[in-house]
């Protein structure tokens, strides 16, 4: 089935052999990503069969493919910024039907009975999160496969609602750039009356820009490109900074409320931690190839600052998010390519040339 073919009932599914997928994969740490086949289940009880229209490309993606986080087991299909068409339910599941529109992100399953899963954040769990890609697949055996494919399937539970109201191709990194930055933001309560620094314009950076502005923040970008200065105004950052230039950072010591850094190579974060008020948080969401160097104690004790780290968010959460960029009209700025195009778009991201997200066609499957 592709994209373009009718929904069915999971009846229907069940009926035929709707497994076959197809997709492309990393088949090791050096290859490129090729054209790969493979099975997915059929919907069961509580299952919805989605089929894949539009997959965002994370930095993950290019990392666990090429093995730089360790642990990859190959091949491996990336992609966990999913956007598709439910074409198959099980007959447990109450909240969706064929010909919805839905999304799964990062996340496809968690032990659901922790603390952490109980008061909605599984992507703490304490025992087991599974991932949309590269986890055990405890259901089907062998690895999860993710969304650089035509289909997924995935518990309900870990399946989410989606607006048609804005262009589906550019909801899709929402599915881990947009989450990814909204977390933080709402668990810190940034709202009207606080300033907010973003530390780096890429893919994360500038959702993190679009919704701070969008929740009543004054928000303050920080680069090292200068380039990038009039496209940050455009998303909704009120101003500026140069970091390479002290003088741009200094007028800003000791003034903003709260950081998000969203860099993803080692380096100094005490320049950083200067620049927030007493009971400032800096908070970390990019994971540096080597770790960062200590930050001073004493940039921390004296104006008794906190740094701290966040992670995506848990489904509800996520939800949450989808909801409010419908509300607010806030989608990914992207360039659609066809899959086909995958390794030259992971040259392109480590060369920063994307402005910001690019996101897969699966029609370019067919």
């Amino acid at each position: 089935m592709t994209t373009t073919q009718q929904p069915q009932s999971s009846t229907a599914a069940s009926a035929t052999a709707g497994t076959k997928t197809r997709g492309f994969a990393a088949q090791s740490a050096t290859t490129p990503l090729e054209p790969f086949s493979f099975e997915r289940r059929q919907p069961g009880p509580r299952d919805v069969q989605i089929e894949i229209l539009y997959c965002g490309v994370c930095h993950s993606d290019l990392h666990i493919a090429r093995n730089e986080w360790q642990g990859t087991v190959y091949p491996v299909v990336p992609g966990h910024e999913i956007v598709g068409r439910v074409s198959a339910v099980g007959e447990g599941v109450k909240g969706f039907k064929p010909g919805d529109v839905a999304a799964v992100g990062c996340m496809v399953g968690s032990c659901g009975n922790c603390s952490d899963c109980r008061e909605g954040l599984e992507q703490y769990c304490q025992n087991e999160i599974v991932l949309t890609y590269n986890s055990p697949d405890h259901v089907s055996g062998g690895m999860t496969y993710g969304g650089y494919s035509n289909r997924i399937v995935v518990d309900e539970r870990f399946v989410l609602r989606v607006s048609e109201k804005h262009n589906l191709a550019a909801v899709a990194p929402l599915l881990c750039a947009g989450i990814t930055m909204y977390s933080p933001l709402r668990h810190w309560k940034v709202g009207k009356g606080h300033k907010v620094g973003i530390v780096g314009l890429g893919g994360l950076g500038h959702m993190g820009v679009k919704l701070a502005n969008a929740l009543g923040a004054h928000v303050v970008l920080f680069t090292t490109s200068a380039g990038k200065t009039a496209d940050a105004k455009r998303l909704g950052a009120h101003e500026v900074v140069i970091s390479r230039n002290q003088d741009e950072m200094d007028r800003h010591l000791k003034s903003l409320d709260f950081i998000i850094d969203t860099v993803s190579v080692s380096h100094d974060l005490d320049p950083l931690l200067r620049l927030l008020k007493r009971d400032g948080t800096l908070c970390l969401v990019g994971v540096p190839e080597h770790p960062h160097p200590s930050p001073s104690a004493s940039e921390l004790i004296m104006k008794r600052r906190s740094l701290a780290g966040s992670v995506i968010g848990g489904i509800k959460e996520t939800q949450a998010m989808l909801d409010f960029c419908a509300q607010h009209g806030i989608v990914s700025d992207i360039e659609v390519i066809p899959i086909q195009q995958i390794n030259q778009a992971y040259e392109r991201m480590l060369k920063s040339d994307v402005r910001y997200r690019f996101v897969i066609d699966l029609a370019s499957l067919q």
